[in-house]
């Protein structure tokens, strides 16, 4: 077993487990920084521990791979914050912090805080390194949790402030299982018997639906969804996470279900007769607090985390497995002449005709301010094949949930799980792992000026991602929420609470040495896209929106939309 630094093994250990970006905020590790002088690995400080995180999740994402993330001890906080998001979206993050040495606890170190349980909640694996020895173990146990399963953050605490604990030398073998480099590390097979029970459950429904969750991008299975849905005539409807898992124009794609969804979606599940949900966590967004499927419609699901098995609806089967293995096992299973379904689908195909019928003029408006959904129309005409969409969540969610085509198999679509300003720091990591490929992200003004920056970092490491800012110069999705708040009507310094003042952040972007573009009419939206994806550097387009366009709720049942499509 060679002798050497723990600054040098953690190197030597990320050399060996392919990492290639680490997302830090300095002064921690810095001898292990310095030992990866010539190794491929790029270290790419970042303005605030958060931005870090998020960066090394959309980086996980977007790669597969586990991304890093690092801060000293008085960042830890800061950090953990950002792992919230990633372990919602069940991201392989690594998470590395400082901590308090045993010589200084219980005496007011300065910066010190015992924050090592704050990371149990937003992590699969946290554990401290409490002696250099024990570097080598623990840093594989952490790719090994992070790529397992269900992948999700892990966090190792390094003993000492700055980690001068890896500074030490001890006889340390870089040991790397090559199998843990990116997720999903296993594919476990599912049980025959519960495969054949699903395929009978769905041949015998007259009205079923998949839901692709998540969990078929994590696992690589877009296709398998796709012919399995064709081979049993079963209309799909995606997940905001899965959105790039079906193509908008294939005519089985009923669109995004849930809170952040297309009407029709929630149509089709709501008259639906079997739901058969794969790799999603059947949680609140995507049935919309559990409005779609209603109670007690038949479902079945498919995880590789016995967890989820049944957890939000009674499952009339359960299969366990990863979802690509799982899939491809049942369409080799499916019989031959299954059901067409004609009256079904469609019915499926009508209610999302009447959708785009309905939904037509605001894509396609005129209108000065712009609005949102005539930017994610001219997104979807000018995204290349192989072009990555990154979204951020509130309104920035709905109107790509609902607006965003994505009509090449190559595309892909990633948002936040809930933390606004996610976006724009994801979508940096997002290019750090597809460097050859268009990166857009769509943010409003107030999730971007959680992290503006960034733009700083961007330039400087040549992260040419393109930042479209819809810029209303407000928090407007607050508005209704201000107006209830008030009775009705807003009064005396109400606007304080979610008006900002007009902002030119094209200037603000071209102040940072990144190239800016300002939009003010729509005919000028697809030139903008379009040479902003072509000038290979960071772009701010600077979108000025409608104050007033508020994206709308979603679509729930009346009387008579309950009776539009009789169940039996």
């Amino acid at each position: 077993m060679p002798r050497m630094s723990g600054a040098r093994l953690f190197a030597e250990m990320m050399r060996g487990y392919g990492v290639s970006h680490i997302f830090f905020v300095p002064a921690f590790m810095l001898k292990a920084f310095a030992e990866m002088e010539d190794m491929p690995i790029r270290r790419i400080m970042v303005h605030g521990e958060k931005a870090a995180a998020y960066m090394a999740d959309g980086y996980a994402r977007a790669s597969g791979r586990p991304g890093v993330c690092m801060a000293q001890m008085i960042g830890a906080s800061n950090l953990a914050a950002g792992l919230r998001d990633g372990f919602m979206a069940g991201s392989p993050v690594i998470a590395i912090t400082g901590g308090p040495t045993p010589q200084s606890r219980y005496r007011h170190a300065y910066q010190e805080v015992d924050d090592v349980t704050q990371f149990d909640a937003v992590t699969k694996f946290n554990a401290q390194v409490d002696h250099v020895t024990r570097m080598p173990d623990l840093l594989r146990q952490a790719f090994r949790v992070a790529t397992s399963g269900a992948p999700g953050p892990v966090h190792l605490r390094v003993q000492s402030h700055l980690g001068q604990m890896t500074e030490e030398e001890a006889d340390l073998d870089p040991l790397v299982e090559e199998g843990y480099c990116r997720a999903p590390a296993f594919r476990p097979e599912p049980e025959m018997e519960r495969v054949r029970d699903a395929l009978a459950a769905l041949a015998a429904a007259r009205r079923p639906v998949i839901v692709a969750g998540g969990g078929v991008i994590r696992s690589g299975a877009q296709a398998e969804v796709v012919e399995l849905a064709e081979k049993l005539s079963i209309p799909v409807a995606t997940s905001l996470n899965a959105k790039a898992a079906m193509l908008d124009a294939h005519p089985l794609n009923a669109g995004v279900p849930g809170a952040y969804s297309r009407d029709c979606a929630n149509r089709v599940l709501h008259e639906a007769d079997l739901v058969f949900f794969i790799g999603s966590h059947a949680g609140g967004q995507v049935t919309n607090n559990w409005m779609f499927p209603p109670a007690g419609t038949k479902v079945i699901q498919l995880d590789i985390n016995p967890d989820e098995l049944g957890r939000n609806y009674p499952n009339a089967v359960s299969i366990l497995g990863d979802a690509r293995v799982s899939l491809r096992r049942m369409i080799d299973a499916a019989p031959r002449g299954s059901p067409q379904r004609a009256d079904w689908n469609g019915r499926v195909r009508q209610l999302v005709a009447k959708w785009r019928a309905e939904n037509a003029p605001a894509r396609n408006s005129e209108a000065v301010p712009i609005r949102p959904e005539r930017i994610c129309k001219e997104i979807s005409d000018t995204l290349p094949p192989d072009g990555v969409v990154v979204s951020d969540t509130g309104h920035a969610g709905i109107w790509t949930a609902r607006f965003i085509e994505l009509r090449h198999p190559g595309q892909c679509y990633y948002r936040t799980a809930g933390s606004l300003g996610w976006g724009f720091p994801a979508a940096l990591g997002v290019k750090c792992a597809s460097p050859d490929r268009a990166v857009v992200c769509f943010t409003g003004d107030g999730g971007f000026y959680y992290h503006i920056a960034e733009l700083e970092t961007a330039r400087r490491h040549g992260i040419n991602a393109v930042i479209v800012v819809n810029n209303n110069s407000a928090l407007n999705q607050e508005i209704k929420l201000n107006e209830a708040a008030y009775g009705g009507r807003q009064r005396g310094r109400a606007e304080e609470m979610w008006r900002f003042p007009d902002v030119d952040f094209a200037k603000i972007a071209e102040g940072f040495g990144c190239a800016g573009i300002r939009v003010e009419k729509p005919g000028e939206l697809n030139g903008a896209f379009r040479r902003a994806i072509a000038m290979n550097k960071p772009v701010v387009v600077d979108v000025v929106t409608d104050l007033y366009a508020i994206a709308p709720h979603p679509w729930a049942p009346t009387g008579r939309d309950f009776h539009s499509y009789q169940k039996s």
